[in-house]
């Protein structure tokens, strides 16, 4: 059903203020809850065409209105039909983003590498702490459910859902509705057994599913995103005599190569309160074996509130500290800086 821009937004505005109070809606409510600045008689007569397009309903006479169930259906589903345009639009943006961040990185790396004489790397920033943005339920079958999670960081996770109970198209919209309204702009922090436990009540008969639907929501946020580690001047290990013993060199370029070691390190302390600085790690105090005959100093760069990556320089334990000290901190604050740049760019 297609209805004018008005009569739309006219409708949203009764399920919203609806699923809010839970008491039937005016038109004087209506007047000052949209931006549509029109009377209450010209709302009034667009909720009575509503009403005969049996979106919304009276429940008793002299009250206000309130949705029904092809209401709550519509509603839904233009709700759906926009966030997936904007997701869609997001991911464009993201891989866009992806490609330009990809070679900012690279090049800084680089440029790392030159200045010091050292091996530079760089890691990917990750979110630490991950909101859910968007909650959406298909019904596949009357026992199987596609859930999608659309995060804060654009990032979208899907997971299968099996129900022991039956459920059908209106019980998935009600469910829709549930946990979007409830969960939206949540972080895994904020979802306590308060909250839990209302979600469960408000769902009756399904607080079984909604509790392996709550699961799959923790486990997907809770996991942690891919890492691209970027790295340079690999080779600047043989300029240093302690360092280019044939098994030490090797063992380090191949940690260098494979990466996997370097994202533990790098990853490591990224949520601990005022870890945002200069952090070094010398001889044993790291946790890589391959490099307990080095040095290794990172800091923090900030790509926007609670984004963050970390650069990082590998030398010998005789390593210019003063200058890769110096020289961390001025590359951290360009990229800072280049960021938060994008990010105005992207506002105005």
């Amino acid at each position: 059903m297609e209805l004018d821009e008005r009569k739309l937004k006219i409708l949203q505005a009764v399920v919203r203020n609806y699923l809010a109070t839970g008491e039937p809606v005016g038109s004087r409510t209506i007047s000052k809850y949209t931006d549509l600045n029109l009377s209450s008689a010209t709302i009034r007569n667009e909720m009575a065409d509503l009403e005969e397009l049996g979106l919304i309903f009276q429940p008793h006479t002299s009250a206000g209105r309130i949705p029904s169930d092809k209401g709550y259906r519509l509603y839904v589903d233009t709700l759906m039909s926009d966030k997936i345009k904007e997701v869609e639009v997001l991911k464009e943006d993201l891989v866009q983003k992806a490609d330009k961040m990809e070679n900012i990185l690279q090049n800084m790396a680089k440029l790392l590498a030159q200045n010091t004489n050292y091996t530079s790397m760089i890691s990917s920033p990750l979110y630490t702490h991950k909101k859910v943005k968007f909650i959406q339920l298909t019904e596949m079958d009357e026992h199987q459910l596609l859930l999608v999670i659309v995060l804060n960081s654009n990032a979208v996770k899907n997971r299968m859902i099996t129900s022991d109970v039956a459920v059908d198209k209106e019980v998935v919209l009600k469910l829709n509705i549930l946990l979007n309204s409830t969960l939206q702009g949540l972080d895994l922090t904020e979802i306590n057994m308060a909250m839990i436990s209302k979600i469960k009540d408000q769902a009756g008969e399904y607080a079984g599913l909604i509790t392996l639907i709550l699961d799959a929501i923790a486990k997907e946020v809770g996991e942690d995103d891919t890492q691209e580690i970027y790295t340079s001047g690999a080779t600047n290990i043989f300029k240093y005599p302690e360092l280019t013993s044939s098994e030490k060199a090797s063992e380090l370029l191949y940690t260098i190569e494979e990466k996997k070691e370097l994202g533990t390190l790098l990853s490591s302390r990224m949520d601990e309160e005022g870890d945002r600085g200069i952090q070094v790690y010398i001889g044993n105090e790291t946790t890589v074996d391959s490099m307990k005959d080095c040095s290794v100093v990172t800091a923090t760069y900030e790509v926007e509130e609670g984004v963050y990556g970390k650069i990082g320089i590998v030398g010998p334990k005789r390593m210019d500290y003063e200058k890769v000290v110096s020289t961390l901190h001025s590359f951290m604050h360009q990229l800072d800086d280049i960021f938060k740049k994008d990010e105005k760019k992207d506002e105005a």
